[in-house]
């Protein structure tokens, strides 16, 4: 398969979750989220969109090039690890914001946390600047699954 071909796959695969997502978070963000107690360090409600799509631009470009290594022993199971951590970035909002269930929202990002963390430690074995991008989603996640601790125990 073409390399840019392939590269504009994961990025469709990433931008599919992230509509997936921000179709999960539609109205509740601008709703139900506002009635919610949070904290005073929450981030401003602008900030999400332009983050995301950084996030998930990276994102598609370290699967990309551990795909360009394929061959490798793991990295068939580090791209299919992938995948489902965009499951489960999707499956976040849906939680939250769909759901409007904060606890378990909170559940389910500690697992979506731990198989971030997988993959940035196995990154490196595929390609150094691959877990260079990654580290910027892993970094969002964790301040993410703080502040929705934090919203969880306020509410």
């Amino acid at each position: 398969m073409n390399r840019w071909l392939s590269l504009a796959l994961f990025v469709l695969a990433a931008f599919s979750a992230a509509a997936l997502g921000g179709w999960a978070t539609g109205s509740g963000v601008s709703t139900w989220y506002l009635t919610l107690n949070k904290p005073a360090w929450n981030p401003p409600g602008w900030i999400f969109s332009p983050v995301w799509t950084v996030l998930y631009a990276v994102m598609a470009v370290a699967a990309w090039r551990v795909w360009l290594v394929r061959a490798q022993p793991g990295a068939g199971l580090v791209l299919r690890v992938w995948f489902a951590q965009l499951a489960l970035n999707a499956l976040w909002s849906l939680l939250f914001f769909g759901l409007r269930s904060p606890g378990a929202a909170l559940v389910e990002i500690v697992i979506f946390w731990a198989v971030l963390l997988w993959l940035q430690l196995r990154l490196p074995r595929y390609d150094r600047f691959a877990a260079l991008l990654w580290a910027p989603y892993l970094a969002w996640v964790s301040f993410a699954s703080f502040l929705n601790f934090t919203i969880w125990r306020l509410n």
